[in-house]
């Protein structure tokens, strides 16, 4: 009924009040009841093939979306290409959202799409999951598309609301139905275990307002503990394959986190040492600016804030880059500094729970 309300609110003051505004409401409240109902059958339809199906008998059966990220990352297209044309086609992220999760333009975004849409078609890509000795040369850039849906889905990058939970919780499926594909890969059950850890903190990820509520400040007993246990056991199943690599790394940095009884008993020194370990993966600047971040808490705001002032260059256009060095700035009481470094991330921000964060140290400053 509440979405019948919402639909009217949308649709009368241009289409006019029906004649029997109550029986509208009522006719369209169940139709959307039926359309729930019949997407729920739909997902039990899904978790019993998943649960009940052998590896290979879900490939060619499976969500065919994840057969359509296979064929987008065919090796005969770039790297940068295959992951910006899955992102767009397949998850349907336009190409602002995509610019901002590379840290580019939307030209540049846009040019890769077209060029893999266009290779696509002249070799005559084949839509399908491949067979298995094909699979691994693409699994990286399926795990990477995986990985940004969900992190935008997570944290929108723009838009009216602060997260879009479906997609992030798509992610989720499809990279729980990958890891059931291919059992054997620790850096899908690596992805796989980082979600679930994220996801269970989402209900106290914002306040009844839509602001950010931060890790240092969320009720942990609202959190999903049983979630966080499933991970932990991944994590501890893909440890003994020994094959280690960038998204077990952050699983385990995100389980540290989880496990930590309060913001105090959060072990620093062991997240420092986890992302020594996922630099030698990703030596990326967005990297060593979390890296600085648990510098902070271990060795204080000086050396922490000249990690950050090396970065500049490579990162001068990302907001919380910005918003990190101002509370560094802040924790050496060097205030109009750290507020015209808040001014800069707050011109650079999109989401809008962000955004009113930024404002809010402002305001405080």
């Amino acid at each position: 009924m509440q979405e019948a309300v919402v639909e009217a609110l949308e649709h009368w003051p241009t289409d006019g009040i029906p004649d029997k505004p109550g029986a509208w409401l009522l006719t369209t409240a169940r139709r959307k009841a039926l359309d729930r109902l019949r997407r729920k059958a739909k997902y039990q339809e899904k978790l019993s093939l998943l649960v009940g199906s052998r590896p290979q008998e879900i490939r060619g059966e499976g969500d065919d979306r994840l057969q359509l990220i296979f064929t987008c990352c065919h090796p005969a297209l770039s790297r940068e290409a295959q992951v910006a044309l899955t992102l767009r086609a397949v998850i349907g992220l336009t190409t602002s959202e995509i610019a901002r999760a590379f840290l580019t333009n939307e030209a540049t975004i846009a040019q890769r799409i077209v060029r893999a849409k266009r290779k696509i078609v002249e070799a005559g890509i084949p839509y399908r999951v491949p067979p298995p000795e094909e699979m691994a040369d693409r699994l990286g850039q399926v795990l990477a598309v995986l990985y940004l849906t969900f992190n935008e889905g997570f944290l929108a990058s723009g838009g009216a609301l602060p997260e879009r939970r479906e997609l992030a919780e798509d992610a989720l499926w499809l990279t729980s139905l990958l890891v059931r594909l291919m059992p054997g890969e620790p850096e899908a059950i690596g992805l796989l275990a980082l979600m679930r850890l994220h996801l269970s903190r989402a209900q106290t990820r914002f306040d009844a307002s839509g602001g950010i509520v931060l890790l240092k400040d969320q009720d942990r007993s609202r959190w999903d503990h049983a979630a966080i246990n499933e991970a932990r056991q991944l994590i501890e199943q893909v440890a003994r394959l020994g094959r280690p690599g960038p998204y077990q790394v952050q699983a385990s940095i995100a389980a540290v986190h989880a496990q930590a009884p309060s913001w105090v008993e959060t072990n620093w020194l062991e997240i420092l040492i986890f992302y020594d370990s996922l630099l030698a993966f990703w030596p990326t600047p967005v990297v060593r600016l979390n890296r600085a971040i648990a510098l902070f808490h271990v060795a204080g705001p000086i050396p922490a804030l000249e990690e950050v002032d090396r970065l500049v260059a490579d990162l001068d256009d990302y907001h919380l880059f910005h918003a990190t060095r101002a509370q560094f700035l802040r924790a050496l009481d060097r205030n109009q500094e750290a507020r015209e470094a808040d001014a800069r991330a707050l011109e650079l921000a999109t989401n809008p729970a962000e955004r009113a964060l930024i404002e809010h140290r402002l305001g405080d400053l």
